[in-house]
């Protein structure tokens, strides 16, 4: 089952089972509204709508770990992406990435593929590629830009 085997929430607190996407690549990204990095939810958007047909899905988690730059609660955060960044990709409830409270889904995440800093996520913008299986095939740093996954996430799609 892999990722398939864990829930989530909605902004709003409902429960979202990850076996809604089986069958589905995913890309799970850690998100912030106010990150430098926050001009890459065009781009995410974009990978969205440009594979969305083929069976691949964005999912956003955002998280207020670096340096504060998701201090609102989770129904605003999810309104900001909407209204200024477009987004329409499913958003979650904010969640930590690092540390005791680390959400399952990034236990899972960074056991399966460890990054430069081992298994702790660096930044805001940490991308894990997954396939319909489940599996964690790739991990991306934060600078790494939504449009140069494309070769991958096409590959996983064929």
């Amino acid at each position: 089952m892999g990722f398939f085997q864990f829930d989530a929430n909605k902004p709003n607190g409902e429960s979202v089972s990850m076996s809604e996407y089986k069958d589905k690549v995913v890309l799970v990204v850690n998100t912030a509204t106010k990150c430098g990095l926050a001009g890459q939810f065009d781009g995410l958007e974009q990978l969205y709508q440009d594979y969305k047909s083929e069976g691949f899905v964005v999912l956003g988690f955002p998280s207020n770990q670096f340096k504060n730059q998701e201090p609102d609660d989770s129904e605003s955060v999810e309104q900001t992406c909407k209204l200024n960044f477009g987004v329409t990709f499913p958003l979650f409830e904010k969640i930590a990435v690092n540390g005791p409270n680390t959400h399952p889904i990034f236990k899972y995440l960074k056991k399966q593929k460890a990054g430069l800093m081992g298994s702790k996520i660096k930044w805001n913008f940490t991308k894990f590629l997954i396939d319909r299986d489940g599996n964690v095939i790739k991990r991306y740093a934060p600078t790494k830009k939504p449009e140069k996954l494309r070769e991958d996430i096409a590959k996983a799609l064929s």
